[in-house]
């Protein structure tokens, strides 16, 4: 799964990378949570632009908001048929930024978990593979959401979770968010394990465990950050 992640490339790297139709300015997060504002990318007849969903997909036919809070997250492997994305995976994919995300591994005899941060390799920034949705309020207001897909872990992340986000190669971007494209046969390939040798991952201090932590510290490898 995927339940934080940090975003601290700068506007001209995103721009760049994602080929935005202009860079926007957003700043740097080393601890985004669920529920928070996430930078998504999505394809409209100008281009690509970054606009800031929650965090949390909300179907546009839910009743209370309160769901979005249990979808942070879609399988992959059933997101196009479940009720809850379905629509979404047909027509309204998006990437999501980061730079690195976190995962906890559970140590014998200590109670709290530890932390590490996971990243790709020799690139200032990278993409999940993401849905996005529009749900209206009883008063009648848009509000935006979305939620990050999901494949089982590759050797490199296995030790830590059994799930791990879907991670798309920027040759794959196009494909991913072309409208035209509303069947599921010519996405499942993208959505495959991601090459464990062309990640990396490191420990980091406690202080992520705590949603409300929204320090640089949170991001920097423990062997670092005791110097």
């Amino acid at each position: 799964m995927c339940g934080r992640f940090t975003l601290r490339a700068s506007a001209t790297q995103l721009a760049e990378f994602f080929e935005l139709f202009q860079p926007v300015e957003i700043p740097p997060r080393c601890n985004i949570a669920p529920t928070q504002q996430v930078a998504i990318v999505r394809q409209t007849p100008s281009g690509r632009d970054l606009s800031l969903p929650r965090w949390g997909l909300i179907p546009s036919w839910a009743k209370d908001a309160k769901i979005g809070s249990s979808l942070i997250n879609a399988r992959s492997e059933s997101a196009a048929e479940k009720p809850s994305f379905r629509s979404a995976f047909k027509k309204r994919r998006c990437l999501i930024p980061c730079d690195g995300f976190y995962e906890w591994e559970a140590i014998s005899g200590q109670k709290v978990k530890q932390p590490w941060l996971i990243g790709v390799r020799d690139t200032p920034v990278f993409a999940f593979a993401g849905l996005w949705e529009t749900w209206h309020d009883p008063a009648g207001v848009a509000v935006e959401t979305c939620s990050i897909l999901t494949t089982s872990s590759n050797e490199l992340l296995r030790p830590l979770h059994d799930r791990m986000p879907v991670i798309l190669d920027p040759a794959d971007f196009a494909l991913w968010l072309d409208p035209a494209v509303q069947t599921a046969d010519p996405l499942l390939p993208l959505m495959a394990q991601f090459p464990a040798e062309r990640m990396s991952r490191y420990r980091v201090s406690t202080l992520v465990n705590s949603p409300r932590n929204e320090r640089p510290e949170c991001a920097v490898p423990l062997d670092v950050a005791a110097q």
